[in-house]
């Protein structure tokens, strides 16, 4: 009899005991990893499906190590696990999948979830993989819904959102909430600083203040990592559930990513993250959370961001309208687009400063002209107002 068969035959019975004890003989979300490939071997991978089997999870191994309670598939190297995962994916005979790396579609991006240090509290990060689109503000206006999409599945009725303050926030918070206006519900967090506001700072991740933390997959990335591996020094990742599901519009696989710095206990986070999409039905969810976006004007709204507002050969050929004592400020506008804005208001005849206040990027105006100034950069899309 081969080890193979014979690790079949003592999973089924353990699966059984499980039942047994537990009251529950529901399937089980099964879940492959491909374990060749990590920095820290084979081993450690296997620990962690180990640990996240023992917990009720159907995990499949594929590499070049076995144990008694999970079944492993043979694959010799990188390529060979990954050429199995997909074949398995592909079938259905997988519910889902964990590995260090894929190649996403343009579009979708993944969503990492965190234990914040300050307060222990649980935070999805969109994204942290992937492309959500070649337009910075776009795709973090997808972001905030493929968070929202990943909580709801992991349980969270309404989810709040916050949007880190990096380039693009002030629009991305604009668009949601024009979004929220037309109908799409979406639960803004508050920020723990006196201002307020979904614009969430460095505090703010710290204390998991919010429960999706939009931001760009790059800064995503980073944060995941620095949030899970700061008791390490870096090299191994010790905390959390990985970066988290490929989610994207029509997108219909599960395929989770972590990282080949990743130890045990975050392979066994992300088993146990993907079988709590799993179990929440997270494509109902994701084609639900879609719908409603769709329904409530999202394409218009991405298609008003990517248009340009206003042409660099006007740009140029705007004059200074008479200097003026400027004492009114205007915040929101993104650092990238402050220059374009200072030209917008002197198209309008209205003199402008750009400078920087103790919250990030100002506009400087006349006090008489500031709600004037407000009504013209709104209409070009700069802030909201």
């Amino acid at each position: 009899m081969s080890d193979m068969i014979k690790n079949t035959i003592a999973k089924t019975f353990l699966d059984i005991a499980s039942g047994l004890e537990t009251g529950s003989f529901a399937p089980k979300p099964k879940i492959v990893v491909t374990g060749p490939g990590s920095e820290h071997g084979e081993e450690e991978m296997l620990r962690g499906s180990v640990m996240a089997a023992a917990g009720g999870i159907d995990v499949v191994y594929i590499g070049s190590l076995t144990h008694e309670r999970i079944t492993t598939i043979p694959a010799a190297n990188d390529k060979d696990a990954h050429d199995i995962m997909e074949r398995m994916l592909e079938s259905g005979e997988a519910d889902g999948a964990v590995t260090m790396h894929y190649p996403f579609p343009i579009g979708v991006s993944t969503v990492g979830r965190v234990v914040t240090p300050g307060m222990g509290r649980p935070m999805y990060i969109a994204t942290t993989t992937g492309t959500s689109s070649s337009n910075r503000v776009e795709g973090m206006i997808k972001n905030a819904i493929y968070g929202v999409v990943a909580a709801k599945a992991c349980g969270l009725r309404e989810p709040t959102v916050g949007i880190l303050n990096v380039d693009g926030a002030r629009q991305t918070e604009g668009a949601l909430k024009e979004l929220g206006a037309k109908g799409y519900e979406i639960s803004f967090a508050s920020s723990g600083r006196s201002d307020g506001g979904c614009v969430m700072r460095g505090n703010d991740l710290l204390t998991g203040v919010c429960d999706v933390l939009v931001t760009d997959p790059l800064t995503g990335n980073i944060l995941v990592k620095t949030l899970s591996s700061f008791t390490t020094g870096g090299s191994y990742e010790s905390v959390g559930w990985g970066y988290g599901p490929g989610i994207g519009q029509g997108y219909d696989r599960l395929v989770m990513i972590i990282s080949r710095a990743s130890g045990a206990p975050v392979l066994k986070g992300s088993i146990e993250y993907a079988a709590e999409l799993v179990r929440g039905n997270y494509r109902d969810i994701a084609g639900q959370e879609f719908a409603a976006a769709e329904k409530a004007g999202l394409k218009r709204i991405l298609e008003s961001i990517k248009a340009k507002a206003f042409p660099a050969q006007e740009q140029e050929a705007v004059q200074a309208p008479p200097k003026e004592v400027v004492t009114g400020e205007i915040s929101g506008v993104e650092i990238t687009e402050l220059e374009d804005a200072v030209a917008v208001l002197w198209k309008a005849g209205i003199y402008a400063e750009s400078g920087m206040g103790c919250t990030g990027p100002i506009i400087l105006v006349n006090e008489p002209r500031l709600e004037t100034a407000v009504g013209v950069l709104a209409k070009y899309k700069y802030i909201t107002e």
